[in-house]
């Protein structure tokens, strides 16, 4: 059976201060919901919560009923802090402000 066939994926989550990656083995029927939960990173990172925290596959968005490859790593993204286009523009903004080039000598 297909099902019963393993795969060895990894979980990782990373904050400011740390991060961690985990090795899973794991069915080729298994959802990446399910490998999260087994996988115990829920328990060094309680402030995950998968109704809210966006997960990937590589850098792309997936969905947690979706099932994964041998070799592929699943991603737990933090919440943004800021929007990174609003920071951009204040720093464009700044830029303007601030004087470019050298002072009186």
């Amino acid at each position: 059976m297909e099902s019963d066939k393993k795969i060895k994926v990894e979980v990782a989550f990373a904050r400011p201060d740390c991060q961690l990656i985990l090795e899973v083995e794991t069915t080729t029927d298994a959802t990446i919901e399910s490998i999260i939960k087994t996988s115990g990173i829920l328990e060094k990172f309680p402030e995950i919560d998968l109704a809210e925290n966006k997960v990937g596959v590589f850098g792309k968005l997936t969905k947690l009923t979706n099932t994964l490859r041998d070799g592929d790593r699943i991603e737990i993204y933090r919440k943004l802090i800021a929007d990174p286009k609003a920071v951009r523009r204040q720093r464009a903004a700044e830029g303007k402000k601030m004087k470019k080039g050298g002072g009186d000598l």
